[in-house]
């Protein structure tokens, strides 16, 4: 923006940062956080994937958000089970935000922003790299973790770590569930 345009000619950014979020990480929340600081709004869509059988319904998963994203005003949680691209002209979003933790991710993530590129050419993709601390988090090995009465407060927020306990029955000693 020059020193001459006023807030109200700057195009407004809207952002979607999308993702199954099944759940929230501390990952997912510097990637929030982040985006945050670049666009205007930020909305975290989550994927209602029906191939997939998630831990925690929408419902739950956009509820955690709401709790761990609330001290960010220009933060919003939806949901959606359309295309992409349809659902970022449905709420005049120009960017997706992708996090990267790894060579593998940003292949297949090449490939995704790709294919929303040709569906639209007007919608663009930016990849952040996660946080190095944050490199080998994801969702997967947070349930496995947490099945098995694991630690998880240095992988998801404080709600999240108790969200996850209410959904597993801790394992008696020998390892086997009660």
């Amino acid at each position: 923006m020059s020193p001459h345009q006023t807030r109200m000619e700057h195009e407004f950014r809207i952002a979607v940062y999308p993702g199954s979020f099944d759940p929230v990480t501390f990952g997912h929340l510097d990637i929030i956080r982040r985006s945050a600081k670049q666009f205007d709004r930020v909305i975290v869509a989550v994927l209602n994937n029906t191939v997939k059988s998630p831990l925690f319904s929408v419902q739950e998963r956009k509820d955690l958000l709401a709790e761990v994203t609330r001290d960010l005003p220009n933060v919003e949680i939806d949901s959606f089970r359309d295309l992409l691209v349809r659902y970022m002209r449905s709420r005049q979003a120009q960017v997706i935000v992708r996090g990267i933790r790894s060579v593998t991710d940003f292949e297949y993530e090449l490939q995704m922003a790709s294919t929303n590129r040709q569906l639209d050419e007007g919608i663009e993709t930016v990849f952040m790299m996660t946080n190095p601390k944050y490199s080998y988090l994801s969702s997967s090995i947070v349930k496995e973790i947490a099945k098995f009465n694991g630690p998880v407060q240095d992988l998801v927020p404080p709600a999240v770590e108790v969200a996850l306990q209410g959904k597993y029955v801790a394992p008696s000693p020998d390892g086997t569930p009660n």
